[in-house]
């Protein structure tokens, strides 16, 4: 199940932390690393830093934006070194361990580890269904990226090696990544045709829906129903015009 867990690292920009992660990863049995815009890759202290786990830099899959790195992604979970002004539901690394590990039985997931100075934008935790957050000591809470890596590593491990899901039970299929996020920009300008929203109105409205329709996480089916209720939507406002 550790081989369907993608850890993801945006725009990082300094090649030693890549390789550290590539280490800490093969530590704990994970395999799959993802790279988003890296700001200097392939480099050679990536491999020094790897010091042996050349070969997950070697397989490294390099993308030029997050979405592409979450396409075929049943879960994802960012993390967070501060708290945010909207309320993403949070969890903590052994909580957020547990549930990749569970839900990597079904599908694919991610771990997504934002830039080492600013962490995830809001519109990188709008890929998430929820955020993972470790705690550290309040007055000095830096924590380097590598270092992050190798803590929720470590929670994987263990929760792999559980029984987390009973041997007939089966995880309900769900929408993934891209099929959620062609849905919302669908939902949004739905939004906008029928005189709801506002295009230069504040994200906020867009961001609240995106946490309900995580929470409800449909399948594909249940995307399906939506969007042709969207595309009626828009349809009988044209035929008002």
């Amino acid at each position: 199940m550790l081989k369907n867990i993608r850890i993801v690292l945006i725009s990082t920009s300094h090649p030693g932390n890549i390789g550290a992660a590539a280490r800490a990863m093969k530590n704990m049995c994970l395999e799959r690393l993802c790279l988003v815009t890296p700001r200097h890759y392939p480099s050679d202290e990536a491999a020094a830093r790897a010091s042996g786990a050349d070969d997950l830099l070697a397989r490294a899959e390099v993308y030029d934006s997050l979405d592409e790195a979450l396409v075929g992604c049943r879960l994802v979970i960012g993390t967070s070194a501060r708290m945010r002004t909207v309320e993403w539901p949070m969890l903590e690394p052994r909580e957020c361990a547990e549930k990749l590990v569970e839900e990597a039985q079904a599908g694919e997931v991610a771990l997504v580890f934002g830039r080492e100075n600013s962490g995830l934008t809001n519109e990188e935790l709008d890929r998430c269904h929820y955020l993972v957050h470790i705690p550290t000591n309040p007055i000095y809470s830096s924590l380097n990226i590598a270092s992050a890596v190798q803590v929720l590593a470590y929670e994987l491990l263990l929760a792999s090696r559980q029984d987390s899901v009973a041997d007939d039970e089966v995880l309900a299929p769900v929408a993934t990544s891209e099929q959620m996020e062609s849905f919302h920009q669908h939902l949004h300008q739905m939004m906008i045709d029928i005189g709801f929203a506002d295009p230069r109105q504040s994200n906020k409205l867009q961001r609240r829906l995106r946490l309900l329709f995580n929470r409800a996480r449909p399948d594909k089916d249940e995307l399906n129903i939506l969007r042709g209720i969207l595309s009626a939507a828009q349809g009988r406002k044209s035929m008002r015009r």
